[in-house]
């Protein structure tokens, strides 16, 4: 008599906490996963051996320009001929942004006597110690013409070498003033702006505001003429309040290289804080252009008409201001 067949256990299964897990969806990989903390020390060793093998790297020279790269980080390097880089001028749009709607709140108008994409030469009158004039000037025409178009402006020698000042006009594609960057700008089609007053302007006491200085040797004037350019009345209001210069002392500027030492009711008085310009209301008003095309560029060469051209563009701007004045309440509102 056989035994009787031996009845087999079923395998108990195997504990299902220790078999691999598969994400659902996805195919496993072939390759072995590698750990997180290996691949950061093959990564960190091969790094190490390249610096080995490339000295060079790791010199200070390489440190600098690795710091230069890093400080230049929001700049796109691609320079024009003045060294103006738009993308680092972007930098400052959310400053002007701010000066011009809520710190000043600017009025602009007449921004349609600019041309769309032809040569203009804006004339302007300069106040108010710092070059804030300029920059929203700038900034308004960019923010509210049609085309959105970016002035250039040539500025004083005084402010292009000034340490604090010089990087920062030259990212907003400020240019200095001279007869030959004029003409470059202009005959590229440019929009140039010019304050013809210079440092007698920006310099003027209080007791002096909104009368215009004279206008130098009438070299924008020659300017137009040789560029076949219009020009283009601007008057700034406001500007004139925002630094009450009470008095100069000279004395002061003298051995720093400036040419003039302003003294507000706060600067020096307040050291830095004394910079932070007054909240008033500022009017911009551009007028219509003026053409010399008539006389054509030879009387460029002529004293006499260049300086009574001067003249009649500065009784124009005057004028300008004047009327603006007339209408202007308070300082604060402009109501």
């Amino acid at each position: 008599m056989t035994a009787p067949a031996r009845m087999t256990q079923p395998a108990a299964p195997a504990d299902a906490s220790r078999a691999p897990k598969l994400k659902v969806g996805l195919a496993p990989s072939l390759l072995k996963r590698a750990d997180d903390e290996n691949l950061l020390r093959g990564v960190l060793g091969e790094a190490a051996h390249f610096l080995r093998e490339n000295p060079d790297y790791t010199s200070p020279r390489a440190l600098i320009d690795l710091w230069n790269l890093y400080q230049h980080r929001r700049r796109s390097l691609e320079f024009d001929d003045f060294g103006w880089d738009e993308v680092a001028g972007e930098a400052w749009k959310p400053l002007f942004e701010f000066l011009y709607r809520v710190w000043w709140r600017v009025t602009l108008t007449g921004a349609e006597n600019i041309p769309n994409d032809s040569r203009a030469l804006l004339v302007a009158n300069h106040s108010g110690v710092l070059p804030w004039d300029g920059a929203m000037v700038k900034y308004g025409i960019a923010s509210e013409h049609p085309a959105r178009r970016k002035a250039r402006m040539l500025v004083l020698d005084m402010f292009t070498t000034l340490p604090f000042l010089q990087p920062w006009l030259r990212h907003l594609g400020e240019v200095r003033a001279c007869p030959e960057n004029g003409e470059r700008l202009l005959n590229r089609d440019e929009l140039v702006g010019v304050f013809p007053e210079g440092v007698k302007g920006i310099g003027k006491l209080f007791s002096d505001r909104y009368r215009l200085a004279r206008f130098g040797r009438g070299g924008f004037v020659r300017l137009a003429l040789k560029t076949g350019s219009p020009i283009i009345p601007v008057s700034i209001v406001g500007a004139e309040e925002t630094y009450p210069n009470l008095m100069r002392a000279d004395f002061v500027g003298r051995p720093l290289g400036l040419p003039y030492f302003p003294v507000t009711p706060t600067f020096p008085l307040f050291g830095l804080a004394g910079v932070v310009p007054l909240p008033t209301k500022w009017f911009i008003d551009i007028g219509k252009p003026i053409s010399y095309e008539s006389y054509g560029p030879e009387v460029a060469d002529r004293p006499m008409i260049v300086n009574e051209l001067a003249d009649t563009v500065r009784t124009t701007l005057q004028t300008m201001i004047d009327s603006r004045l007339s209408r202007r309440g308070s300082i604060w509102t402009g109501d």
